[in-house]
């Protein structure tokens, strides 16, 4: 059942412009880099002695607000598919639990983002080394800061999913990921409960694995709570 709803939104999406979102978000961040190492390279070299290290952290200051402003267009766009074309009904009247179509959006979305994340990770690297910044790549770091913010960035996800999925006007989960976008802008000033703060990996424990496994079990957390609020509301 699963399957077949899954297929379904995935046909829904080809023609709405979200694989192209997914594809233009990483590709957008590694050529803020290429304009950035392109006008002055020889600077950004200087200014520490692991090059690698120093380029990934460049990197890292903009996959947040990428990740961020994609989770709030493309639940957005997700939502609006069924509302723009008064498909609710037709969908909710299908012998399908409410639950399997919130965790079908859900999953969609997940493997978008975790695409993202991994084409991220492919342009970091081939633009790394194109830079020819060592001969020592370091291969988990390039992983770390390709994958770790999209495991972070879970429970926002969950959050905009539900905003999306509950409201009949966007504007509202619009508004609220305009504000997520700017609290991710300000995550060094945050508090580290806050979600929006994660993706960033930062917190007072210095350890990004920490963030990850706390985004995987607050998403999961927020996931259930969106999902049965989901089902309790009359969408159609």
């Amino acid at each position: 059942m699963i399957g077949q709803l899954l297929r379904s939104d995935f046909l829904k999406i080809r023609r709405k412009g979200l694989w192209l979102l997914t594809l233009v978000g990483p590709l957008g961040v590694v050529a803020l880099q290429m304009v950035n190492y392109g006008l002055r390279k020889e600077y950004l070299l200087q200014q520490s002695d692991d090059n690698w290290s120093y380029y990934l952290a460049n990197v890292n200051m903009f996959t947040p607000l990428a990740l961020v402003l994609g989770i709030v267009i493309l639940s957005s766009l997700m939502a609006s598919i069924e509302n723009e074309t008064s498909a609710w009904k037709q969908l909710i009247a299908m012998p399908v639990p409410k639950m399997t179509i919130y965790l079908s959006k859900f999953s969609v979305l997940a493997i978008l983002l975790f695409v993202a994340s991994l084409l991220l990770t492919l342009f970091t690297l081939g633009y790394g080394i194109y830079l020819n910044l060592g001969e020592q790549i370091p291969y988990l770091d390039v992983l770390t800061y390709g994958f770790y913010p999209f495991f972070a960035a879970l429970p926002v996800l969950a959050v905009h999913l539900w905003l999306a999925m509950v409201s009949r006007n966007q504007g509202v989960p619009v508004t609220a990921g305009v504000i997520g976008v700017i609290l991710t802008y300000m995550a060094y000033n945050l508090p580290d409960w806050l979600i929006w703060k994660w993706p960033a990996l930062m917190n007072g424990w210095a350890e990004p694995l920490m963030i990850v496994w706390l985004g995987i079990s607050c998403g999961l957390l927020l996931y259930l709570a969106g999902m049965i609020d989901f089902v309790r509301r009359d969408v159609t």
